[in-house]
């Protein structure tokens, strides 16, 4: 009884913040959060009917909306770096760039694996490529904030509420996923009801932080992460020239 309160609460919630976010213009600011909000409202609405009107295809549902979930997810982790660094374009390019490598990398397993093995796909990927997943996602979150910590560059309020909720969700979901098979049935019971109610402390932050837009702040001293940025950019640069040169010589000899 409690776990479906908590459930169609944070239903509630969720149509919540995307009304907040249509009226306090938001929408436009954060298309990928939102669009993230509303994918998981709708999946919460298509699992529930699903689960008592077609029991037999919940698990099928189940999985593919969470896979759908994790590839949306993403998509927030890019809108963070991009409003982040919005002030600092190369930073934010080169930033862009090793999010995609890093978020690619487990598809591409995957595809090996399955490759090499068909019915590996059927057997553990499902877990295993979600874990990869939210790793990935988790260490560029902790990264950003890095980052940011060590520049001194500000966190505004819409920002900042972003970063916390999908940090601690993101962080819940990887101690479920390592410990899901391994934790026992007492650890899985337990779990069960942690994770709806930290999704529910998930968007209680995002909703006093969403409530209405507020603009990152200017930091307070000079940053010079963009110039530091082009002097990295041009020694890589210069690197790659000599080695071109280097091998052109080679080939001539």
């Amino acid at each position: 009884m409690l776990g479906q309160a908590i459930w169609w609460s944070g239903i509630a919630v969720e149509a919540l913040l995307l009304v907040r976010g249509f009226r306090g213009q938001l929408l436009s600011r954060y298309p990928a959060f939102f669009s993230y909000i509303l994918f998981v409202w709708l999946q919460s609405l298509l699992r529930f009917s699903v689960y008592h009107l077609r029991p037999q295809l919940y698990s099928s549902v189940y999985w593919i909306t969470e896979w759908l979930a994790i590839l949306v997810g993403c998509g927030v982790v890019f809108e963070v770096y991009r409003v982040g660094l919005a002030a600092y374009r190369g930073t934010a390019r080169m930033a862009r760039n090793l999010l995609a490598f890093a978020f690619v990398l487990p598809f591409t397993k995957a595809i090996v694996e399955t490759w090499n093995d068909p019915h590996w796909w059927l057997i553990a990927t499902t877990i295993d490529l979600e874990r990869s997943l939210r790793m990935a996602q988790a260490l560029a979150i902790v990264a950003l904030v890095v980052l940011f910590l060590f520049y001194s560059i500000p966190f505004g309020r819409n920002l900042r509420g972003v970063l916390l909720g999908y940090g601690l969700f993101i962080g819940e979901s990887i101690i479920w996923l390592t410990f899901r098979s391994s934790g026992g049935e007492k650890f899985r019971q337990f779990w069960s009801h942690v994770h709806p109610a930290s999704y529910f402390v998930v968007l209680g932050i995002w909703a006093v932080h969403l409530w209405s837009y507020v603009p990152n702040p200017e930091p307070t001293r000079a940053v010079r992460l963009e110039e530091q940025y082009q002097r990295m950019a041009a020694a890589t640069s210069r690197q790659l020239r000599a080695g071109c040169g280097y091998l052109a010589k080679v080939v001539r000899s």
